[in-house]
């Protein structure tokens, strides 16, 4: 074998490898470390995301800054680690809050007409709204059948005074 060969193999070897080594990368990798049951934060979020604190007015869990809601959140945490699902926790604290630690309230009592009454005002306001526009219509129409234009003696002086200076322009 002769020098041109070696070198040309080792160029081969050396392309091959990195080759391998690129596709290796392309490769999803599963986490190495070993996995723990805790939740995430985001997990516990997403479940604080869905109740309002009890404590501040308006305010989402997973927001709010107070002692007490870090409390709570930790609380799912560990109702999550105890294997609770999304629903048996919401409904802890329902049990424990009433209904409005829940972001979106259920459709029973008078919270039904939290989901009823806006698309009915918004459908009797459209309502509302077209027949004032074709009273308006209808007034107009009235306003122009009444009005006597042919009888308006300023109009049919301004009418003369328009014809005559259309004489005037015509004649120079």
């Amino acid at each position: 074998m002769n020098y041109k060969n070696k070198i040309f193999i080792t160029q081969k070897i050396t392309l091959a490898f990195f080759v391998t080594i690129f596709l290796l990368l392309l490769l999803p990798f599963n986490n190495v470390i070993a996995q723990n049951d805790f939740p995430t934060d985001d997990q516990v979020n997403a479940i604080a995301k869905e109740l309002y604190c009890p404590v501040c007015e308006n305010i989402p869990l997973d927001v709010c800054p107070t002692q007490a809601c870090a409390q709570w959140r930790a609380l799912i945490k560990e109702k999550l680690i105890a294997g609770w699902s999304k629903d048996e926790i919401k409904q802890y604290f329902v049990d424990q809050y009433g209904d409005r630690v829940l972001a979106q309230p259920p459709a029973r009592g008078l919270n039904w007409l939290v989901y009823i009454l806006p698309p009915v005002v918004f459908v009797g306001g459209i309502v509302v709204v077209y027949l004032n526009l074709k009273k308006i219509k209808k007034s107009s129409e009235k306003v122009i059948k009444n009005s006597d234009i042919n009888n308006d003696k300023y109009l049919k002086e301004m009418e003369e005074a328009l014809n005559i200076l259309n004489k005037n322009e015509d004649l120079s």
